[in-house]
This record gives C-alpha cells, sequence and structure tokens, in this order.
C-alpha cells in the first residue's frame, strides 16, 4: 500500500442530522510522517448537508472520484459469520439495501440469525472493539454505513473494500478503524469526550502524544479545532487517519486474505 498519499479518516454517524456529527480528517504522507492538512464536518463536503440522506450521498461521491486514496472509515463493513448465513461479503455487501427496510427491521434479523445472541467478529474480540456490530448503540451506523456507502460503492465498482476485495491499483480503498481500539492499544484511551476543563485537556494530552509517538502533523488551527469540539468527534476523525496511515505502512495479517477476515471483516488499528 505504499504508493497511496492521501489519508482519510472519517468518524462516521447515522444520526438524522449527520452532517453534523460526521468529521473527515484529510491527510498526506511525507516520509514515514501522516499531515493532517484539514478536519471538517460532513456537511463540509461538496454537495453535502446536515441531513443524513444528502450528506451521506455527498460522502459517498467523494469517495468514489477520490482515486489513488485510502478512507478508515468507523463502522462495522461486515457481520459475524453466523449472521451472514453462507452469504459471501459480496452478495452481502450488494444485496443490503433490499434486504433490510428500516434499521429496527436489520437489528432484528441478525438477532433472529445468532437466535438472540448478540455476537461479535473475530476482528471485534481482537481489537477490543465496545460493541457488536448490531448492538443497540451502533447499529443505526453499521446499517447507514453499509446501506448508503458501502453497498452503492460495490455495487458499481468505484472502490475496493479491505481485505473482503482485493486492492486494485488507482481506485480508493476502505478499510474499516475503530478510534477506541487504535487509543486503546496506543495506551492512550481517557475519558476525552465531554465539555468541561478535564476534557479538555485530555483531548489535547492525546492530541500532544500522537504527534510526539507517532509521527503525526497537525497545523495550529486543525489542533484548534480537534481540540475544541466538545463531543471528540472531530479527534476520532484523526485517530481514524493515524489508524488508516498505520495500515498503508504496516505489513497487515489481514491483507493476506484470512478466512474470517474476508467474510467478516478487519478492524485495522
Amino acid at each position: 500500500m505504499n504508493h497511496v498519499r492521501r489519508i482519510y479518516g472519517v468518524d462516521f454517524s447515522g444520526a438524522a442530522r449527520a452532517g453534523r456529527k460526521i468529521w473527515i480528517a484529510a491527510g498526506v504522507i511525507e516520509g514515514e510522517s501522516l499531515r493532517i492538512e484539514e478536519c471538517v464536518r460532513g456537511e463540509d463536503l461538496p454537495g453535502s448537508a446536515r441531513d443524513r440522506s444528502q450528506c451521506l450521498t455527498a460522502l459517498r461521491e467523494f469517495i468514489r472520484v477520490s482515486g489513488e486514496s485510502i478512507f478508515g472509515l468507523d463502522f462495522p463493513l461486515g457481520l459475524p459469520r453466523d449472521v451472514l448465513q453462507q452469504l459471501t461479503w459480496e452478495d452481502f455487501a450488494r444485496s443490503f439495501a433490499d434486504g433490510y427496510a428500516t434499521p429496527q427491521q436489520f437489528r432484528q434479523a441478525c438477532f433472529v440469525a445468532a437466535h438472540g445472541r448478540e455476537l461479535k467478529r473475530a476482528t471485534d474480540v481482537e481489537s477490543k472493539t465496545p460493541f457488536s456490530p448490531y448492538n443497540l448503540r451502533l447499529y443505526r451506523q453499521t446499517y447507514f454505513g453499509l446501506r448508503d456507502v458501502i453497498g452503492p460503492l460495490v455495487e458499481d465498482r468505484s472502490a475496493c473494500v479491505l481485505p473482503m476485495q482485493r486492492a486494485r491499483s488507482g481506485w480508493p480503498w476502505l478499510i474499516e478503524i475503530c478510534p477506541a481500539s487504535t487509543l486503546k492499544r496506543l495506551k492512550l484511551y481517557v475519558a476525552y469526550k465531554g465539555k468541561t476543563g478535564d476534557h479538555r485537556v485530555a483531548r489535547l494530552g492525546i492530541v500532544r502524544s500522537i504527534q510526539r509517538r507517532e509521527s503525526l502533523k497537525l497545523s495550529v488551527a486543525v489542533r484548534s479545532v480537534v481540540v475544541g469540539d466538545p463531543e471528540g468527534d472531530a479527534l476520532d476523525s484523526v485517530i481514524a487517519a493515524l489508524a488508516t496511515f498505520h495500515a498503508v505502512h504496516a505489513s497487515h495479517a489481514a491483507l493476506k486474505r484470512d478466512a474470517a477476515y474476508g467474510i467478516e471483516g478487519y478492524v485495522y488499528t
């Protein structure tokens, strides 16, 4: 993946006003460093808005025309194998929109297929993600991410989703990341989402640590945006970009198309 030069970290949301909740950190690789050039809300993308449908359409189109870039997306790109019920990942992605009319129907179908259990994927266990893909706190992100972003891009062959598909030169590549898992790996997982002075200090501490330890470059303006966002979503997008940068440089097991990862997906940390 070393020929990739453009990196995007996307903190995703399935909320009705997703354009205010989604953040995108855009970066460029400079030798062994990642420089974040900007960090913007989803509503700031070309043709976007606060409305979820319009924002996700804009995000999808932004990915479609991005060329040799790689996007780290913080929603599940697959489901536990027992829930998929023998579907290949590509068949699952292509048919997702037709299979579930609502997020609630999607969640209920997952529980039926899993015999009432809330299952995690192999990668969720390994990377210590907080939730199952159809957990109450995550299922809307999973649903809208798969329905409105991943499915259409797979259907019209506009992007490669790794490691479930083969990487193709000249195409945008999409991977799954989890900011919480990356912070746990870096031993920087502290409470940073909130409006108090302590929360702001925690965000600043995380930013300074990853700048110092992880070869991350932020301008004063970008750092101000990231530290100043009390919900922590801007910071999550930067962490997503950092995890994506790690994936570009790592010789990752997931790229070898392990059987489980090729069906369920893989979280890059």
